[in-house]
């Protein structure tokens, strides 16, 4: 029963705090280092750190003169023990340390803000809810996946137009729906997997479809005016339309893709870029190829029966094992 009162006495005459700055209690002075024991994990700071950033905080009023809020228990070690999450809290105690908030790649920012919400830290709870709502600006554009699509496709009566006019779907697998009579006018559908959908009577116009996959997809009267398709994958692909309708790619950019074994005939394809494009086996017949660059494209074993490949830039072409000899009246004003 004595040796408490002196104990205490002692500390209090040995540290007793300096008028103007912050008051800590008779047992610790600002300068002492503590150790923190947080869910299993061991922090050793100083009472300066804990309480001069944020007097306010929880980790402050724990070692405040003013008795708000007494330490916790401590473990075998002399650790003050706090039931928390060491993986959120050790951004918390290096900012209340320097003033700075740094955090590794793999930790959440969502989860240091909750725990800076508990432990009262307001300076970096501002800070933090800042910095996410910047990054939530973005969001809007952020790609949409498969399950949203499908979530669209679901939720959208039949009779109803469904648009994805300017959306940003690039990288999205996106195989084997069904995309019939849907606008994606100026959508961005760059490396999408569209293997074996169906896009019939769709609108791709202005679309940049760079490097998509779309490997035996249905194209069947198409409206794809100007759309991007540099590097596109679409081998085997259909796009005759049996009532005579025309699938329009006028200008369209397929420079280096590769349109192998695709029936293409009919297709519109007048001031197309179609350099390097892979076109063996095309079935080409009665299309528009009028003014089209199809500069070292490789048409061989393609059908061009019936062609208009008036003005067409022909130059390193390849036109070997035609299934039909090309006419010169097909290449001539």
């Amino acid at each position: 029963m004595d040796s408490e009162p002196r104990e205490s006495g002692a500390v209090k005459e040995e540290h007793e705090p300096a008028s103007g700055s912050l008051a800590v209690p008779s047992g610790f002075a600002s300068n002492r280092w503590v150790k923190l024991n947080v869910g299993g994990q061991i922090y050793t700071t100083t009472i300066d750190t804990l309480v001069g950033r944020e007097p306010e905080s929880m980790l402050a009023r724990m070692f405040l003169q003013d008795g708000s809020m007494k330490p916790s228990e401590r473990d075998e070690q002399g650790a003050y023990l706090i039931d928390r999450s060491p993986r959120y809290f050790e951004p918390i105690i290096n900012y209340l340390r320097h003033g700075q908030f740094v955090c590794d790649s793999n930790i959440s920012v969502l989860g240091v803000l909750e725990e800076a919400r508990f432990f009262g830290i307001y300076s970096l709870v501002t800070h933090l809810e800042e910095r996410l709502g910047q990054q939530e600006e973005p969001l809007s554009d952020r790609p949409l996946t498969r399950m949203d699509v499908i979530k669209a496709i679901i939720q959208t009566s039949v009779i109803t137009e469904l648009r994805f006019q300017g959306v940003n779907l690039s990288g999205a697998d996106l195989r084997k729906l069904d995309f019939r009579n849907i606008n994606f006018k100026y959508a961005n559908m760059s490396h999408c997997n569209l293997s074996h959908t169906n896009l019939n009577y769709c609108c791709l116009e202005r679309a940049d479809l760079q490097y998509a996959n779309l490997e035996c997809a249905q194209l069947v009267s198409v409206r794809g005016l100007c759309a991007n398709m540099e590097g596109a994958n679409l081998r085997g692909c259909n796009f005759e339309d049996p009532t005579g309708v025309r699938t329009n790619l006028e200008g369209v950019n397929l420079k280096g893709a590769c349109l192998e074994s695709s029936n293409m005939a009919g297709v519109n394809l007048r001031v197309a870029n179609l350099k390097n494009a892979n076109m063996k086996n095309c079935n080409l017949r009665a299309a528009v190829l009028a003014g089209a660059d199809l500069e070292r494209c490789n048409l061989s074993g393609s059908d061009l029966q019936e062609a208009n490949l008036r003005g067409a830039n022909l130059k390193d072409a390849e036109l070997t094992l035609m299934v039909t000899p090309l006419h010169m009246s097909q290449a001539i004003r």
